[in-house]
């Protein structure tokens, strides 16, 4: 299994890198990687997958945030970690996301994402 992520340089440019399976047959990069890349969509904006993402522009002419597509991606990502929960950052303009995963080999993995 493989995915792509977008990862920022040292230089400051950003490049795509392949993530696939682990030497063990651990799937957890793959799908941890499809997590985030998957907070950080616009709704529709996947060719693959049209209700997977967030949507962010009505959101913002709304003035609501976006929770219950969050919790529609944290119910899809459920069943392939131990644990997952995604949670909005308090007071973060524009939001922030704190994703907090643990593996099905009990690593902890943490990460900020910003829509």
């Amino acid at each position: 299994m493989r995915t792509y992520g977008k990862i920022t340089n040292p230089d400051g440019t950003q490049s795509w890198v392949q993530v696939t399976t682990d030497g063990s047959g651990s799937n957890d990069a793959v799908y941890a990687t499809a997590l985030v890349q998957t907070v950080k969509l616009n709704i529709n904006e996947s060719p693959f997958y049209a209700n997977s993402g967030i949507p962010a522009k009505p959101s913002v002419v709304q003035q609501l945030f976006p929770d219950y597509y969050v919790q529609m991606i944290q119910q899809t990502f459920a069943p392939v970690f131990a644990n997952v929960a995604i949670a909005r950052t308090p007071a973060s303009n524009p939001p922030k996301y704190t994703i907090n995963i643990t593996t099905n080999q009990g690593v902890k993995i943490t990460a900020e994402v910003a829509q």
